[in-house]
């Protein structure tokens, strides 16, 4: 989490004007973004009174909640197909889609030392279980197995995986050691823009599609204040710097 005076500096710069009438944004938020988005909540309810109820979760399970009638006001996905799918759909606020932030996979352990700087440790295999999300329903799971095939180890990682149902799930089962590495979101890893703790290796882009991550209001928040005043929020340079020092890119 961020420290206090940060989110104070970056609200105080922030030029958004206060809102007599402050309402309620529900936000659907993929799990590799759930730090930022604690911290971008915070920053919403002192610069403008609005509140961000959060709710953390794989990206194509939120979709499916969202067509089943989910009372979500803003989706912040972990890829840019979902949200286009509702905007063609006609699920969305036309015009509200934009890509807040790009993400980069890593290769985690929580064990100092025990991945190195160039995931050799893969090709070693000297591990029992690694971890990943489900691909069917988080982008990094998607791309953590693109990247095993690229580099010719799926067929023998196979029998070591263990899948979690969210890039949240995955991270914990590292954390706690039910898997001694995984794929995770280098987002999940930092803390004030260093390793939290553990080893890592950056998985190199090539290996895997950018994982293009898109934001959109969805129909039901048509004329919502909240959620305008979150995705001007989200659009905020000053935000932008928040978020790419939890390790994502942003344009």
């Amino acid at each position: 989490m961020r420290p206090i005076r940060t989110l104070l500096t970056l609200a105080a710069a922030l030029a958004l004007s206060w809102s007599a009438h402050a309402g309620t944004v529900q936000v659907a938020v993929a799990a590799n973004f759930t730090e930022p988005a604690k911290a971008l909540a915070a920053v919403l309810e002192k610069t403008t009174g609005h509140e961000a109820k959060l709710s953390f979760g794989a990206s194509g399970a939120f979709y499916t909640q969202i067509k089943n009638g989910a009372p979500f006001d803003v989706f912040l996905s972990a890829d840019d197909e979902r949200p286009a799918r509702l905007e063609q759909e006609g699920d969305t606020v036309p015009g509200t889609r934009f890509t807040y932030a790009t993400g980069q996979l890593v290769l985690w352990s929580a064990k100092p030392g025990f991945v190195d700087d160039k995931g050799e440790v893969l090709k070693g295999g000297q591990f029992n279980k690694i971890a990943v999300a489900n691909p069917k329903n988080a982008p990094y799971g998607a791309a953590a197995v693109e990247a095993m095939n690229k580099l010719g180890l799926q067929a023998a990682l196979q029998p070591k995986l263990v899948t979690g149902e969210s890039i949240g799930q995955t991270y914990n089962f590292i954390a706690t050691g039910n898997a001694e590495l995984g794929f995770v979101a280098l987002s999940q890893v930092l803390d004030g823009g260093k390793l939290k703790g553990g080893s890592m290796w950056l998985v190199p882009g090539h290996l895997h599609a950018p994982i293009v991550q898109d934001a959109v209001v969805l129909r039901r928040a048509q004329g919502n204040a909240a959620a305008k005043a979150w995705m001007e929020l989200l659009r905020s340079p000053r935000t932008k710097d928040l978020i790419r020092s939890y390790g994502y890119s942003v344009q």
